[in-house]
């Protein structure tokens, strides 16, 4: 047999020296039925083997029927019950050839390309780090990271949060949003418990919250994944790229090493679907941003409660002191990501102003509000107690 070499060589004497089949022959050896059947072969030759069959060949109308009727039907499974039929093709045999014809009988998903507007959409979701975030004294808690990303320019934000409650995370789109420097016509999602009321209705504090901005909302479909693929692609960025050998000190030393990981890599490298990098389309997506609000919504906690005896808030499982002097009073208390403020109702005084805490279990006490305490207790001396020499216990109790 002929290889691809003397094929053409064989072809070129022809159709280029005009050799006659006779002198092919002659020079390269070879036989001239073969000689003319090279010239005649438009195709270089190939080596084809007769097909001799396969193990699974008296079975595939066994799979066929057992895929019809359950196109999920694990190949596991399939290899099992075909097994009992006398089978003995190899796994990989059957897999390549479940692979090839179970899109016969399950239905596919076609994907259309989306393109977005500047300014049109802002996808928004949940990622929840690998490792708890360390808190102080000594503790870690599970956290989470709200990340929101303009699907225009891919220009994306991050902020850590502790709870999934509707104050933390609303508190966190409204960080992200003013990272990103403006309002997207609409806000996506999936059906996230603490903004989702079921049926595609938002609650009551998303509402709130996108009717003070102004904003649309959507909610994706259940098993929907695809629908916010954009925001999943930079989550997936997070996790192989920001995560990986970072330790942190606290919740302040992770966010702001987030901060900085988003805008050098996540929004300053090429992005590979744009082709640019994220900052270099910002400019034009910010450009059809609505302005921010002067002051974001409120997404503090509120409550008011009557000063216990014992001057202390709860919140979070850790105490925080307030004004002895108002024991009794009725305060209003706000707490947000950063503080823990009471104020009296019926005249405005200043109750606490803690920091707040993440770690658990702690007592914040403030410095005024225990010299207030002792002042409150009076310079009430202790009774004098007579100290007696130990050698008077000795005698009473005998050894």
């Amino acid at each position: 047999m002929l290889d691809v070499e003397q094929w053409a060589e064989i072809r070129r004497m022809r159709f280029v020296e005009r050799l006659a089949i006779r002198e092919i022959a002659r020079r390269t050896g070879r036989d001239r039925k073969t000689v003319q059947r090279a010239v005649r072969s438009s195709e270089p030759p190939r080596y084809r083997r007769p097909g001799s069959g396969s193990k699974l060949d008296p079975f595939k109308e066994e799979i066929h029927r057992l895929l019809r009727s359950d196109p999920r039907l694990p190949g596991t499974r399939v290899r099992e019950l075909i097994g009992e039929l006398g089978c003995e093709a190899s796994r990989t045999l059957v897999d390549n050839y479940l692979r090839e014809v179970r899109p016969l009988y399950q239905p596919q998903r076609a994907y259309q390309r989306t393109v977005y507007r500047p300014g049109e959409i802002c996808q928004f979701d949940l990622f929840e780090p690998r490792a708890p975030v360390p808190v102080g004294y000594g503790q870690s808690r599970r956290a989470w990271v709200l990340v929101a990303a303009l699907c225009f320019s891919r220009v994306m934000a991050g902020a850590l949060i502790f709870s999934k409650e509707a104050h933390d995370v609303l508190w966190a789109l409204g960080r992200c949003l003013g990272r990103l420097g403006g309002l997207p016509e609409l806000l996506v999602t999936d059906r996230e418990g603490c903004l989702h009321a079921g049926g595609g209705r938002p609650t009551e504090e998303l509402a709130s919250f996108c009717g003070q901005l102004a904003v649309g909302w959507h909610f994706c479909d259940p098993g929907d994944a695809e629908a916010k693929g954009l925001i999943e692609n930079r989550q997936r960025l997070m996790r192989s790229s920001f995560e990986p050998g970072r330790s942190f000190v606290n919740h302040l030393h992770f966010q702001h090493e987030l901060d900085g990981w988003v805008e050098r890599r996540a929004n300053g490298q090429t992005h590979r679907t744009l082709r640019c990098r994220p900052v270099d389309r910002f400019p034009q997506e910010l450009e059809r941003l609505r302005s921010l609000p002067v002051r974001m919504p409120d997404t503090d906690r509120r409550w008011v409660l009557r000063v216990p005896p014992d001057p202390h808030l709860r919140f979070d499982t850790n105490d925080y002191s307030l004004d002895p002097s108002l024991v009794g009073r009725r305060i209003e208390v706000r707490v947000s990501q950063r503080e823990v403020i009471a104020v009296a109702l019926d005249t405005g005084e200043l109750a606490c102003r803690h920091e707040r805490l993440f770690a658990r279990h702690r007592t914040v006490t403030a410095l005024e509000h225990a010299r207030a305490l002792k002042q409150l207790r009076g310079d009430r001396t202790e009774p004098e107690v007579e100290i007696r020499p130990l050698a008077r216990y000795d005698q009473l109790i005998p050894a």
